[in-house]
């Protein structure tokens, strides 16, 4: 059985060129190619899943049978090996010792946090006054993940630190992965502030680490967690590098999805008038005029079915994972170490599962309709034994932040909106007026 060849291949580059210059075009059209499309990254072949099915079964189904793939080799020797870039039996005893980081009594105290933060930047707004609201957002979600990981004052510098380097990082790095490998020592401006970006980061949270090591104290943050998790089996507590590795983590994987959910939220009920009309009722009815809680957030029902769709239509591009073993994937064998490419993107933007998939509708996550999505077919946070142990944490952090704007405030487009594509869509001089409710 042969595989199709995704169209447009270059000399040399590949495909590389055309998916960089095309993004979500390029990759949406390999979807009536096939369920598995050869796609070759400079002289890399690699294989593209079109179909819910085979997602399903990378992603969950067979996890075991593959490692993080290329994309996040990219990354490794810049943010070490955390949870979103370890494999096999480190990454599952990495997540074991963090996952009470993450448990739902944490999350309330992260609520708190969340909330503040959310109510300290609307009440800063000046009503008529133009905001550039991808900026507030990604200052907001810095604060966020940034005061949920250090709670003490040395820590404010690496909120600092964070906001001004990890969206540099984030940008260049999916510029790198899909680049042949020469690229990277290329003397370019993109590789200098890459290279300066993650410096900085570096330095700073190995100074906040070193200020906390013989701390004992439970300071109710993620950083107290990740030095006073012992392994379940040997009772070690983690390394000083493994702390450096997953504080690193959640600060680059634990910011782009929410501040981007966030910003083509408001994006989404300026553009929406009767979404935005049932999110205001909804908020009245449920705050009655209070700060938002932790409480609140599944009373909050259609505008969690809002942010689902966000999450929808506005995923990360392209996953990447490595077979560690022999694989049949849709009928073909795959040897160890081959790479497939996984899109987000391209699965929530099927039609044959999300009908007429541009439209912004959150009536697709009534309980009904979404019992009815095939396995696979959305998977904005991934999934397995991968699946980002954030989650939870992020649509909280959506729901409030929304429901705390949209109880004061509603935001009104200055001018259209440019998209800019990374590994997802940046909201591009997403400028708004600020009116008060």
């Amino acid at each position: 059985m042969s595989v199709p060849v995704a169209p447009g291949r270059l000399p040399f580059l590949g495909h590389s060129l055309p998916m960089l210059r095309k993004k979500f075009e390029f990759t949406a059209n390999l979807r009536g190619q096939g369920d598995l499309v050869e796609v070759r990254l400079g002289p890399m072949r690699t294989f593209f899943v079109t179909s819910p099915e085979l997602m399903h079964q990378v992603l969950v189904t067979d996890a075991p049978k593959f490692h993080k793939g290329r994309m996040f080799d990219k990354f490794r020797p810049f943010v070490g090996n955390g949870l979103a870039l370890s494999n096999g039996a480190f990454h599952l005893r990495q997540r074991r010792m963090m996952q009470p980081a993450f448990h739902r009594d944490r999350i309330a105290g992260y609520a708190n946090t969340m909330a503040r933060a959310a109510r300290d930047l609307v009440e800063s707004w000046r009503p008529g006054e133009v905001r550039r609201i991808e900026e507030d957002m990604q200052g907001l979600a810095v604060t966020i993940v940034g005061e949920a990981l250090f709670s003490t004052e040395i820590g404010q510098r690496a909120v600092d630190e964070a906001r001004r380097s990890i969206f540099v990082i984030i940008k260049n790095g999916i510029a790198r992965a899909l680049s042949p490998g020469f690229v990277e020592k290329l003397p370019i401006p993109a590789n200098r502030e890459f290279d300066a970006a993650i410096a900085r980061m570096r330095a700073i949270v190995h100074e906040v680490i070193a200020s906390r090591r013989d701390d004992d104290a439970d300071h109710g943050d993620l950083l107290s967690t990740l030095l006073l998790a012992r392994d379940p089996e040997t009772g070690d507590p983690m390394t000083g590098e493994q702390v450096f590795d997953e504080v690193v983590t959640l600060l680059t994987a634990g910011i782009e999805t929410t501040a981007l959910a966030l910003s083509w939220i408001f994006h989404e009920l300026a553009a929406n008038p009767e979404v935005e009309k049932r999110v205001l009722a909804e908020v009245d009815e449920v705050l009655a005029g209070r700060q938002v809680t932790i409480d609140d957030v599944p009373k909050l029902t259609y505008l969690g079915q809002v942010a689902n769709e966000v999450l929808r239509k506005y995923p990360l591009w392209l996953l990447m994972r490595r077979t560690a073993e022999e694989v049949e994937l849709g009928g073909i064998r795959l040897a160890p170490g081959t790479e497939v490419i996984l899109s987000p993107h391209t699965m929530h933007h099927d039609p044959a599962n999300f009908p007429d998939p541009e439209r912004f509708d959150p009536d697709r996550w009534t309980p009904e309709r979404a019992r009815q999505l095939p396995k696979g077919a959305y998977v904005p946070f991934g999934g397995g034994i991968h699946q980002c142990i954030g989650n939870h944490f992020a649509l909280t952090e959506i729901v409030i932040v929304a429901a705390t704007v949209c109880s004061r405030h509603r935001l009104v487009p200055d001018r259209p909106v440019r998209v800019k594509f990374t590994n997802a869509a940046y909201p591009n001089d997403l400028m708004m007026t600020v009116v008060p409710r």
